[in-house]
């Protein structure tokens, strides 16, 4: 259970990596430098997450079967874009929703299987 639990940290950490590759890229668009503080931090802050969670991920992997995993990967597809929306404020049409529950019901169903 706590190798499950270390999974979804992982996939939430690399959910926040992408939130936050996403502000560096605002930030550089903005300072026009890679130098600018705010790129600089996000950027840093980002790839040490990425680092970090990718050591967790072995860890994992250790542990548990890719095959029975991996499914949770696909937790990031709802993750990144919810994040957006508080963080951005990116909005999705209702087809977004029915994508979602879909992705939803086919990781429920690889992972009791």
């Amino acid at each position: 259970m706590i190798t499950y639990l270390a999974a979804l940290l992982c996939v939430l950490g690399l959910a926040v990596g992408q939130v936050l590759f996403k502000v560096s890229a605002t930030a550089l668009a903005e300072a026009g430098t890679f130098l600018a503080p705010r790129v600089a931090g996000a950027l840093l802050a980002a790839m040490v997450l990425y680092g970090i969670t990718s050591v967790g991920w072995v860890w994992v992997l250790q542990r548990i079967e890719l095959g029975r995993v991996y499914p949770l990967m696909a937790l990031a597809f709802v993750l990144v874009p919810v994040a957006s929306h508080f963080v951005f404020g990116e909005r999705f049409q209702a087809q977004y929703f029915i994508g979602v529950a879909l992705i939803m019901a086919g990781i429920i169903l690889a992972v009791r299987a």
